[in-house]
C-alpha cells in the first residue's frame, strides 16, 4: 500500500466515525424506548467497526508499529463487530415496526445465536486460520471459509430486508408506507459496499455506505418524531397541516380534497370503565383499522391523529363516492378488529365527511366535517 492511499482510507474512515459519533452524541437521551436503545448499541458496533478497520489499514501497511497478532486481532473485532452490528439493526428494524417477533424474548435470544456461532469461529481462527490468517512477513490472508465472515452477518440485514418487503407488499404494518420503503432501502447500500470490499478489499466503501446510511435512518427518526403520533403511529396535526397546505395549492380541475373525521364512540366511558391503558388500546385499535380501511386509496391520502380520540383521514380523490367506501372499510375494519382482540368493551367511530371549497381553511373543513360527524352520533342514539 502506498502512503497516499493508507492516507486516503485513515481519512474516509474518521470521516465516517465523526459522523456516526455525531449521531450518537444526537441521539443520547432523546429516547428511553428499547427500539433506540438497540438503535445506540448499533452505532457503538459500527464505530468498533471503523476503528479496527483503520487500525487494520496502518498495522498491515506498517505506518505504525504492530506485530502479526495485532493484526490478527483487529481484523477478528472487525468482522465480530460487523456481525454484532447487523444483529442490532435487524432487532432495531423488527422493534421499530413493532412486530410479533420481538414480543417474545425466546425468539429474540434464538435469533442471536448466529452472532454466538459466528463469534466462537472467530475465537477458534485464531490459531485455526481457516477464516483468516496473517504470515510472518506481516501479508493478511483469507482461509477457505473465508465466505463466512460475510454470509453469517448480511444474513441478518437480508432477512429484515426480506421482511420489510412482506410487509409493505401486503401493506400489514403499522408504519406509513414512506417509512416502510425507506427501512427496506436501508440495508441495501451497506450489503452492496459488502459485496464491492468482498471483491476488492482495498476500496473504503464499506465505511462510507454505513455511516451515511445511518444518518438517513437518524434523519428519518427525527422526523418520525416530529411528525409521527407516538402511540398510533399515524400522522399528527402538525403533518396534517402541512399536507394540506401543500395539496390545496396544487389540486387538479377534476380532483377533490375531501376529510373524513372520525372520533370514537363512548370513549370517555371506556377510561373511566377500563382505566387508560385499555383507553390506549381503544385508540391503537382505531389507527389499524383506519390504516387497513384507507390501504386501497390509489391518490394522495394522510391519515393523522387529530387529538384525543379524534381522527382524520385526508384524501384526494376524482369522485366522493371514494370516500363513502373508505368510510366503509374503517367501520368494517373497526368491527373485525374489536372482534379479533377480544376487547372488553363495545367499540366504534363516527365519522363525518367534507369536501375542500375554494378558500376554506383547514379548520374551517374540519368544523364541516365535525358536524356531518355529530350529525352521524345523533343517529347512532335515536
Amino acid at each position: 500500500m502506498t502512503t497516499g492511499y493508507v492516507n486516503l482510507y485513515v481519512e474516509i474512515n474518521l470521516f465516517s466515525l465523526l459522523l456516526v459519533m455525531i449521531v450518537l452524541r444526537r441521539t443520547q437521551g432523546v429516547s428511553r424506548m428499547v427500539e433506540q436503545k438497540t438503535f445506540m448499541m448499533g452505532i457503538i458496533s459500527e464505530m468498533v467497526f471503523f476503528v479496527a478497520d483503520t487500525l487494520g489499514v496502518l498495522i498491515g501497511s506498517r505506518t505504525i508499529p504492530g506485530a502479526n497478532s495485532a493484526l490478527l486481532v483487529c481484523k477478528t473485532v472487525y468482522f465480530f463487530s460487523t456481525g454484532m452490528m447487523c444483529f442490532l439493526w435487524f432487532l432495531y428494524f423488527e422493534y421499530l415496526r413493532e412486530t410479533l417477533f420481538v414480543r417474545e424474548r425466546r425468539k429474540v435470544r434464538l435469533s442471536s445465536l448466529g452472532i454466538w456461532i459466528f463469534g466462537l469461529l472467530l475465537i477458534g481462527n485464531l490459531s485455526g486460520k481457516y477464516l483468516f490468517y496473517v504470515l510472518p512477513d506481516g501479508s493478511y490472508c483469507r482461509g477457505p471459509l473465508f465466505i463466512l465472515n460475510y454470509l453469517l452477518p448480511y444474513s441478518y440485514a437480508f432477512v429484515v430486508w426480506l421482511r420489510i418487503v412482506i410487509d409493505i407488499i401486503k401493506k400489514d404494518n403499522r408504519l406509513n408506507r414512506k417509512s416502510q420503503i425507506l427501512l427496506a432501502f436501508f440495508p441495501v447500500a451497506p450489503g452492496i459496499s459488502g459485496i464491492i470490499q468482498f471483491f476488492y478489499p482495498h476500496v473504503p466503501v464499506a465505511c462510507v455506505a454505513m455511516s451515511i446510511a445511518t444518518l438517513v435512518l437518524y434523519l428519518n427518526w427525527t422526523e418520525q418524531l416530529i411528525s409521527v403520533d407516538p402511540l398510533t403511529k399515524l400522522n399528527n396535526r402538525k403533518q396534517l397541516e402541512l399536507s394540506f397546505k401543500q395539496w390545496n395549492k396544487s389540486l387538479g380541475e377534476t380532483e377533490k380534497l375531501c376529510i373524513l373525521l372520525m372520533d370514537a364512540n363512548n370513549f370517555k366511558h371506556i377510561n373511566d370503565t377500563y382505566g387508560h391503558a385499555q383507553g390506549d388500546v381503544a385508540l391503537i385499535t382505531i389507527a389499524e383499522a383506519i390504516n387497513v380501511g384507507c390501504r386501497d386509496i390509489t391518490g394522495k391520502s394522510v391519515m393523522a391523529r387529530y387529538g384525543g380520540d379524534e381522527f382524520v383521514v385526508l384524501l384526494i380523490t376524482d369522485s366522493e363516492g371514494v370516500c363513502d367506501e373508505v368510510k366503509e372499510q374503517i367501520n368494517r375494519s373497526l368491527t373485525e378488529m374489536v372482534a379479533k382482540k377480544d376487547l372488553p368493551f363495545e367499540l366504534s367511530v363516527s365519522i363525518g365527511m367534507a369536501v375542500f371549497r375554494k378558500g376554506d381553511s383547514l379548520r374551517g373543513l374540519i368544523e364541516r366535517a365535525d358536524e356531518a360527524m355529530y350529525s352521524e352520533k345523533k343517529q347512532r342514539k335515536q
